[in-house]
């Protein structure tokens, strides 16, 4: 139930809302990303840093987000508002502390809804050929330059928009839920198949020696480490927002536990089947990953697939699970803003719904040539900031005693004693961490 007596929208099963969950952990830095890291800071040197990181904020941020939102039924505002008047303090100031990880959202909403827009142009030319149609390196590499500037792609970003709007306007139930039921096993099913055809290409063997060699001396730079941290931290997308806002629809029988350690599996194994995918493919040359964003995916990907044998089918193959993993994620970023003007000024669920879509619309339209820079700023300073607050709200503003009845919600077994310990110091310094580091570092660190 909404506070104001209203019956609030949830989802309708344990799967569905985990394979949501899932849905807006797996994107971009899952494929365009994890595997350049792999590759570049030595293979299984380091994975082992990023499981035992993944480990660590699955247990405490994943969680915690989850329980934050089903504990206060409402999006980072309210279960701010909430925390503070726990402490018997006015709730405005929770209110306002809570407008950063919204306004988060929808800036990295706005953002990633212009490379969407470039994958939907790209999967739409892998059925027509005009993804491979370039017959050099330089030229896929103009192709994706004259897209991605001012103005250059509003048709099939408007159309990304669209399809993504379509689906929230349906609810969490009927529209979310069902659109990630359907969009994450055929993600997984697709990358598989890509699995299994690089498997058999020759060369492929030296690239799956690369990631599961572990070398002890890369264990000892720090930078493995750091990046190690940060990929794990954004790839589980834990900014005070979207999970926060996926756990207020989340009925009190289920274990977050369980659905956070599934959630981290999943986006675990998604990261995986594309480093498995993307680096034996790249070894297939001769070569190794030395790239990593848009200019692997949109360049070096479809140059490497045009020269691969039936690589216009392979194309639209990855592609089209490219697509499933961005508007995944693209649902839950828009869904926070759209359930705070629900919660915040009483709109229904299509005002506030055409509301966010005239923004993302004009606004994503706007920024299309200084994409790079909004979406650095939003995921350097925004998200972990929304992450650390979100946090200090939930395992400090309302305290021990609070976490422990909302983490036993759905629960047989006692909680284990280090998960509070674990979330209220170790995650929450995380969080300053990966804020400092991704200010010093060039670039950040996500």
């Amino acid at each position: 139930m909404a506070g104001d007596g209203k019956v609030r929208d949830g989802f309708i099963s344990k799967w569905g809302f985990i394979l949501a969950c899932i849905g807006s952990a797996v994107g971009m830095g899952n494929i365009w990303m994890f595997p350049q890291r792999v590759s570049r800071y030595g293979g299984g040197t380091f994975l082992i840093p990023y499981l035992i990181f993944v480990f660590l904020i699955a247990s405490s941020g994943v969680t915690g987000e989850m329980a934050f939102g089903r504990g206060t039924r409402s999006g980072p505002m309210g279960a701010f508002k909430k925390a503070v008047e726990s402490r018997g303090r006015n709730g405005r100031l929770g209110e306002m502390l809570g407008v950063v990880p919204v306004l988060g959202s929808l800036a990295l909403a706005i953002g990633y809804t212009v490379v969407v827009g470039w994958i939907f142009k790209y999967t739409f030319g892998a059925f027509s050929g005009a993804t491979l149609a370039p017959v050099s390196p330089e030229a896929f590499g103009a192709m994706f330059g004259g897209m991605a500037v001012a103005f250059g792609n509003n048709l099939w970003q408007w159309i990304a928009i669209a399809v993504t709007f379509f689906i929230l306007i349906m609810g969490i139930g009927n529209g979310i839920e069902r659109a990630n039921g359907i969009m994450m096993p055929l993600f997984f099913l697709l990358f598989i198949c890509l699995g299994v055809y690089v498997f058999f290409q020759e060369g492929a063997a030296g690239g799956y020696k690369y990631i599961f060699t572990i070398d002890p001396k890369g264990l000892r730079d720090p930078m493995t480490w750091i990046y190690a941290m940060g990929q794990s931290f954004f790839s589980l997308s834990v900014a005070g927002n979207g999970t926060l806002i996926y756990g207020s629809y989340l009925s009190d029988r289920e274990d977050v536990l369980y659905s956070a350690r599934n959630v981290a599996v999943f986006d675990t194994i998604a990261s995986m089947l594309a480093a498995l995918v993307i680096i034996p493919a790249i070894a297939t040359t001769g070569a190794q990953l030395n790239t990593g964003g848009p200019g692997l995916m949109f360049i070096a990907l479809p140059n490497l697939f045009k020269n691969m044998p039936g690589g216009a089918l392979i194309v639209i193959i990855f592609f089209v699970a490219v697509t499933f993993a961005g508007i995944s994620s693209l649902i839950n970023l828009y869904e926070t803003p759209i359930a705070t003007l629900q919660e915040r000024l009483g709109l229904s669920r299509l005002q506030a719904c055409l509301c966010v879509a005239c923004a993302g619309v004009i606004v994503s339209t706007c920024i299309q040539g200084i994409v790079g820079g909004w979406m650095d700023f939003v995921s350097i300073y925004v998200c972990p900031l929304g992450a650390g607050m979100a946090g200090i709200m939930f395992f400090w503003v309302f305290g021990k005693k609070y976490v422990g009845a909302e983490l036993m919600k759905g629960r047989t077994k006692p909680l284990p004693v280090w998960i509070y310990p674990l979330s209220k110091y170790v995650y929450c310094a995380l969080t300053v961490i990966v804020l400092l580091l991704g200010v010093v570092i060039p670039g950040g660190i996500g």
